[in-house]
């Protein structure tokens, strides 16, 4: 007993769910405990997934079931047909009764065997899904998904980082046979690995530190048919606008920034997996996509066809962002034209907008191209928060998860983008309606509305600009502001007579259901300095406070040299106490190993 605790001294045991893990003190092996959002939003889209594939499954079986019973029944009635001609024929040219019996028994015998043996329903069993862990680190999440998800074969980890696989194999062996019997860890490059095993995985998982996407090509290679990608990117600053240049050269894509930034972060990420898979003949189904804490999370299904791919240009849109107001357009990469019952693909038709803004008189920004598609499955949404509820206990996040999967079932999922209530009301220098009364004012003028699970404030709506801006010209009538200088965006719109006459008295559906029972939606971080920490094996010092605050820091240093073992003496090369240089603030940010900023604009 004594040599297994001299053993453990040096770690510490963390649990998550139904798994513990075994821990260095040491920064050694990446483990990002704020990341239980994701991995909690994970377990309950796979839960559904392993679900709605076994039921696609017996409805496919179904389907051929009933067809090859109706190509029996009419094989059958055939051959009684043409023994009943026998039959007939036979009795008039020999007066004999029994053999015309005997060959019609001998071909009812035969539609009965074939009707229970048909060569058809040789098929192939529905196996159990087997799952890849692209980028394990200490193995946490694939123990999740082997203790927590019933049904699944195996769960196969993956890191190029020795030390990480190491861990993970400790922390298998630490979760005892459970673990043991489902999960495999290997060092190997994931890219390689990846595209060696092509369409072998029914799900595959990538969380990395920073960008995915080194890992998409090989990605959408292994993953099996109508199998599920799962894809995070932690590096809002890029996607998000910060860095066009680099989100193109990364994505495909240019941002374009707006109050929707987080959203168009989605959409690029979408767009790109998508670009990637339409190389090899496949294309993507999205079932949810969401912006959680400091980083993006979608969830695809794949599938092969060379036919749907033509589609593609269908789901793909550029983005005209004003730079004076919050107005913004989309325009289609692609349309299809139908002629004499046959369906043709041609050009988007543009520009969708003028070379000035008709709002503010302001220039366009462009950006581009997004996933303008739904980002969603309504169905797979509601059937994933169904699930979740009646399993309150096995969640350890679950006030999140239940209060992200609540408001995106209520988002409008045929609408890209939204635009911010405080943010309009910023531009025209007004104070804010309420959302209440602008989103009765948009439901009274005959239009859809709904918030956005993004940002509090954020609503979308398929009313056009003229209208929206017409709803705030109406407000400000009645809700004076003071005279603004005559070339901002604001005094532009407002110069314009309203078309419409806004109505803002109460509609029913101005509330949601959830907000009518009161359930909430969006919530505060559950502690401080709640973000990305530290990449695994560097030195942790006082430039991290913004990321592991005072505390942390001052006991990080004052039990780490800079070798990352453990010593007394403070970290500070110039004498200086450990004290004095974390109450020092830091002007830098942290950054990733690409030159990126790692935490969110």
């Amino acid at each position: 007993m004594a040599e297994v605790e001299d053993k453990l001294k040096d770690y510490e045991i963390k649990k998550e769910g139904e798994a513990e893990i075994l821990m260095l003190k040491s920064n050694a092996v990446f483990f990002n405990p704020v990341q239980v959002h994701n991995r909690d939003m994970s377990i309950a889209v796979l839960r559904t997934f392993v679900a709605k594939r076994k039921e696609e499954h017996e409805a496919l079986m179904n389907k051929r079931n009933k067809s090859h019973k109706k190509d029996n029944q009419i094989e059958t009635s055939v051959a009684n047909g043409d023994a009943a001609l026998t039959s007939q024929h036979d009795k008039m040219d020999v007066v004999n009764e029994k053999e015309p019996n005997q060959a019609t028994n001998e071909i009812a015998d035969v539609s009965k065997e074939a009707t229970k043996t048909p060569s058809w329903k040789v098929t192939r069993e529905l196996k159990p899904p087997v799952v890849l862990e692209a980028l394990a680190a200490s193995g946490l999440r694939s123990l999740r998904y082997a203790r927590e998800v019933d049904g699944l074969e195996k769960v196969v980890a993956l890191d190029n980082d020795k030390a990480s696989v190491e861990a993970c194999k400790r922390n298998i062996k630490f979760n005892g046979s459970a673990a043991i019997n489902k999960v495999e860890a290997h060092l190997a490059d994931a890219r390689v690995y990846m595209l060696t095993h092509p369409k072998e995985f029914d799900v595959v998982d990538l969380d990395p530190y920073g960008s995915p996407s080194v890992f998409l090509d090989s990605a959408v290679q292994a993953v099996a048919d109508g199998g599920l990608l799962m894809c995070t990117a932690t590096d809002l600053a890029v996607l998000c606008g910060t860095n066009g240049e680099v989100c193109y050269s990364k994505y495909g894509s240019y941002p374009v920034k707006g109050k929707y930034c987080h959203e168009m972060a989605l959409r690029i990420l979408l767009a790109s997996i998508e670009s990637h898979a339409n190389r090899y003949k496949r294309y993507i189904v999205p079932v949810l996509s969401v912006f959680m804490d400091f980083y993006v999370r979608v969830f695809v299904r794949v599938f092969t066809s060379a036919s749907e791919i033509k589609n593609t240009p269908l789901k793909l849109s550029y983005v005209y962002q004003c730079a004076g107001c919050d107005s913004f357009h989309l325009q289609s990469l692609g349309r299809t034209v139908t002629k004499n019952n046959s369906v043709k693909y041609a050009p988007g038709i543009g520009p969708v907008v003028p070379q000035e803004c008709g709002d503010c008189g302001k220039k366009f920004n462009v950006g581009g191209p997004i996933w303008s598609a739904p980002i969603h499955d309504q169905d797979w949404v509601l059937s994933t928060l169904t699930d979740v509820r009646p399993m309150k206990d096995r969640y350890p996040a679950y006030n999140k998860i239940t209060s992200v999967l609540t408001t995106v079932s209520e988002e409008l999922h045929d609408i890209p983008l939204f635009f911010s209530l405080h943010s309009i009301s910023g531009t025209v220098k007004c104070t804010s309606p309420s959302a209440v009364m602008f989103r009765s004012a948009v439901i009274n003028a005959g239009y859809q509305i709904s918030s956005s699970h993004v940002n509090p404030l954020g609503l979308k709506s398929d009313a056009p600009w003229d209208v929206i801006w017409d709803i705030m010209r109406c407000w400000v009538k009645n809700h004076p502001i003071k005279e603004q200088p005559h070339d901002t965006p604001g005094t532009a719109i407002l110069s314009k007579s309203p078309q419409i006459e806004a109505n803002f008295s109460r509609a029913v559906a101005a509330l949601s259901k959830a907000q009518t029972k009161k359930v909430k939606r969006f919530l505060p971080n559950p502690e401080s300095h709640w973000g990305p920490k530290v990449r695994a094996g560097r030195t942790i010092t006082s430039k991290h406070i913004s990321l592991l605050g005072a505390e942390a820091i001052n006991g990080a240093i004052g039990h780490q040299d800079g070798n990352g073992e453990v010593t007394d003496k403070p970290a500070s090369d110039t004498g200086e106490t450990a004290t004095e240089e974390v109450n020092e603030p830091s002007t830098k940010r942290q950054k990733t190993s690409d030159g990126e900023q790692a935490n969110e604009p």
